[in-house]
């Protein structure tokens, strides 16, 4: 008998983007594992924000992950390097990688998330990277991603079995991978997301307001506009 609720892995930073993954997942009826990390950057309140959402949508378990990817730097999100601020929206994909971008962060999380898989018996890994309106990280983009889950099906004793029985075991789930962020923040309010528990800024206040200025925060702001909603977070 097939299991009515299959358990499904979403990997939930505590951002708009992940937030509605998580709720796309929940539409469509799987028990989710939520996967979190704190990498050591400096906008940890994300952690705090995963944990409220977590338990708002009722996940099946939800797992924090603590791993230290200062001892690497090489990103203004975790090292001593300022977080560009008010750069041009129109260059935010076409100015080259920029430095808030993590060295193989995805690549990371994703490895994590496919052990999560294997041990809860899930098929499914949801991830809620962008191609459409994001900074330029090259691990966002879709030829990415299909690399990724070819490589997760020959690296994993699930996807062995499976290829053994000529189907295919793990799949990397990417539902806003083509939506601009207006359509990602309408398709969210449709599903029943409370925004007002998320966090996208790279580099908030003590108290975790909002800068308004950086990259995530300028995509998320025109996104809200764009869909006609008000942005609910705080702001500095």
């Amino acid at each position: 008998m097939t299991d009515p609720t299959p358990p499904a892995v979403v990997l939930l930073s505590g951002g708009l983007d992940s937030t509605t993954c998580l709720a796309v997942a929940v539409r469509e009826g799987f028990a989710v594992h939520a996967l979190s990390f704190r990498y050591g950057q400096r906008h940890a309140h994300e952690v705090d924000a995963a944990r409220r959402i977590a338990a708002r949508w009722g996940v099946a378990r939800h797992v924090v992950v603590d791993i230290d990817l200062r001892v690497f730097g090489g990103s203004a999100l975790t090292a001593d390097i300022a977080v560009p601020k008010d750069r041009p929206a129109a260059s935010l994909a076409t100015d080259g990688v920029p430095i808030t971008y993590v060295p193989a962060r995805n690549t990371i999380f994703l490895s994590y998330a496919l052990a999560l898989a294997e041990v809860s018996d899930a098929r499914d890994v949801f991830i809620g990277v962008n191609a459409y309106d994001y900074s330029g990280y090259p691990d966002c983009r879709p030829e990415y991603v299909r690399a990724f889950e070819r490589m997760a099906n020959l690296a994993t004793r699930a996807g062995v079995e499976a290829a053994a029985r000529g189907e295919t075991a793990l799949r990397i789930r990417t539902p806003l991978l083509d939506l601009t962020k207006a359509d990602i923040v309408r398709l969210g309010l449709s599903l029943g997301v409370d925004y007002a528990d998320t966090t996208s800024c790279y580099d908030p206040t003590p108290d975790g307001a909002a800068c308004g200025h950086c990259d995530a925060c300028q995509l998320r702001l025109k996104g809200f506009a764009e869909a006609g909603a008000t942005d609910p977070i705080r702001y500095a």
